[in-house]
């Protein structure tokens, strides 16, 4: 809301959250929702059993439309199974993925055709080339109402684009990833907890990862990165590591880009690390952390990019993964049954054993990035020093000149790390700035 009733500011409405006008001028928030905190007692064979019906309800539910209704299809074992599950009761279902021509590192389509081929789907590839994806960032970029820095978007509002011309509502496999502990930084933080053989690897030769090129733009640089964040999370609390795995900033060098102290003192309770402390515990249950994904990852980054980039294009998503019934069982579930070393999304896998092609069981989670490092240093150069010239930040009086030209300069430097994503987010920050400010 905004505006009346709401001393002139606009505010958000939390999720699970609804707000009741008694007057004009005043008003209450009250929440109707909570994850469930208890664990229950369950055997694993029988919790097999109660998810796979489950989340076949979840599904089947979703296919009641009017419209021409699809689902996207990644290649990932998420979309797999929700695609799965949906063709059992829809014929000739529509299935939709993107491609990367220009990224290989990237391309999943050869696993999405694998998939459709299996189960008889109506497959449609879009494939997309640096350009396509560059067209889609200036889109993406004046289409921004709160800053979003989630580069995937791009790619995103491209399948939601060209899915719609074929289809009104899609299936997808959000959420899935967050119930079953299927992220790295998930098995990291088990590993770290079992004090594994990574564990003392890691902690050995931190000074190694530290001068070795780290990007996310190949295997190997990639997997530097990934060690050198590792190494650091060794040394801290279970709370600060979550805070600092899920996003791209120390909270020191945050520190020191923000020159305008307004800003920090503005960042909702729910988003800062004094409030996750409170969650999550060094001695605590694993399932903590899946819970705060739900607050942090979920409510702040995957459906606010996925609603977005699909209602920008007027196409409807539907995450079966999310239906309340499905998510009020698994977050009971013991956090064994989730994951296990080197076993991520356990149960999910052994509940639809046999339904899919065995490579979509046995291939490693395949996130996307958009080429942010190649583009910062040829295409887009000119909007940086537009955006992000010290004149101009000096007179905006919100980002420190210094702390930006030291990132600046890190992205042509041999060891990049981070700096592409923490330019993209200060890019996209600087263009909402000056769509509504400047």
């Amino acid at each position: 809301g905004s505006g009346n009733g709401m001393s002139g500011t606009m505010r958000e409405l939390q999720n699970s959250h609804f707000i009741q006008f008694t007057r004009p001028g005043n008003h209450t928030s009250s929440s109707y929702y909570q994850l469930p905190s208890r664990t229950i007692t369950i055997d694993y064979e029988t919790a097999k059993k109660e998810l796979a019906q489950k989340l076949e309800e979840a599904v089947s539910s979703r296919l009641i439309a009017d419209v021409p209704l699809g689902s996207f299809l990644s290649g990932g074992l998420d979309s797999s199974i929700i695609t799965a599950l949906a063709s059992r009761h829809k014929k000739d279902l529509e299935t939709f993925s993107i491609g990367f021509a220009d990224e290989p590192f990237f391309d999943e389509t050869e696993y999405a055709k694998l998939v459709s081929k299996h189960l008889g789907t109506q497959h449609h590839v879009f494939s997309l080339t640096n350009n396509d994806l560059l067209e889609s960032l200036h889109e993406f970029l004046e289409n921004c109402d709160e800053p979003f820095a989630d580069s995937s978007a791009l790619a995103l509002n491209v399948l939601a684009r060209e899915t719609r011309k074929h289809v009104t509502v899609a299936l997808s496999g959000d959420g899935a990833d967050e119930l079953f502990a299927g992220y790295n930084k998930h098995e990291a933080e088990l590993r770290i907890r079992m004090k594994s053989g990574l564990t003392r690897i890691a902690k050995h030769g931190s000074f190694l990862w530290d001068i070795l090129p780290a990007s996310r733009n190949s295997s190997l640089g990639n997997r530097m990165r990934q060690l050198r964040k590792f190494a650091e999370g060794i040394k801290m609390t279970a709370a600060e590591r979550y805070w600092r795995w899920a996003g791209f900033t120390k909270e020191g060098d945050l520190g020191k880009l923000i020159q305008n102290p307004q800003i920090t003192s503005s960042i909702p309770k729910r988003f800062c690390r004094d409030d996750i402390s409170a969650r999550i515990h060094d001695d605590g249950d694993f399932n903590e952390i899946l819970r705060e994904d739900f607050k942090m990852v979920l409510e702040g980054d995957m459906l606010v990019k996925v609603d977005r980039m699909s209602m920008l294009h007027g196409l409807e998503v539907r995450p079966p993964f999310l239906d309340h019934e499905v998510v009020d069982f698994v977050m009971q579930l013991p956090a064994e049954y989730k994951i296990q070393p080197g076993n991520r999304k356990r149960i999910l896998r052994d509940a639809f054993a046999g339904l899919l092609p065995k490579e979509i069981y046995t291939r490693k989670k395949q996130g996307f990035e958009v080429p942010l490092l190649k583009w910062f240093r040829n295409e887009l150069s000119g909007m940086i020093e537009e955006l992000l010239n010290e004149k101009f930040l000096e007179e905006q009086n919100i980002f420190n000149a210094e702390e930006v030209t030291r990132i600046r300069k890190q992205l042509h430097s041999n060891n990049p790390g981070d700096s592409a994503a923490r330019t993209w987010g200060l890019i996209v920050f600087q263009k909402w700035w000056l769509n509504y400010f400047g």
